[in-house]
């Protein structure tokens, strides 16, 4: 894993705190009416307001979130899709949100994700122009020992 992978993994645990406390400032406050009343009496009876990170929907977070193929080119554009799956989730919260301070920090996570895009864009680039262009999406050498044999015949 380079630097950075390792910075934007460390970032996305940031992102992750940031929205937790936005999440806590908004919802620490609440009468029982007001929980009632917007649906957040479930979570309440769990969570209370403490956090509990699940999706809009519900589902608790986990670790089947995390994609790893072990095969760059697969990661790089598994990773570029979180990137843009994030991406749309603030621009949802951005059109459903109007306390300034949730569109602010909304805003500057959202900006985030458009450079761990392109960063890991720029990886996947790297990772395409240093492989055998005979092997793209063929076969892994590091793992198919017989790979450049059987790239050649199927290329043929």
């Amino acid at each position: 894993m380079c630097n950075t992978e390792t910075d934007i993994g460390t970032e996305e645990l940031g992102h992750m705190e940031m929205i937790s406390a936005i999440l806590y400032q908004l919802t620490r406050n609440l009468t029982p009416e007001q929980i009632k009343e917007s649906g957040f009496d479930a979570y309440f009876v769990d969570h209370t307001t403490g956090i509990y990170p699940s999706s809009a929907s519900g589902v608790p977070f986990s670790a089947a979130y995390f994609q790893s193929k072990g095969d760059p080119i697969t990661d790089l554009v598994e990773d570029m899709a979180a990137e843009q799956k994030a991406r749309s989730t603030y621009d949802n919260i951005l059109r459903l949100a109007d306390d300034p301070d949730v569109r602010d920090v909304s805003k500057f996570l959202r900006e985030r994700e458009i450079v761990h895009f392109q960063r890991f864009g720029e990886g996947l680039r790297i990772t395409q122009d240093n492989l055998n262009s005979r092997n793209f999406y063929a076969c892994n050498p590091s793992f198919d020992k017989n790979c450049g044999r059987n790239c050649r015949r199927r290329m043929n």
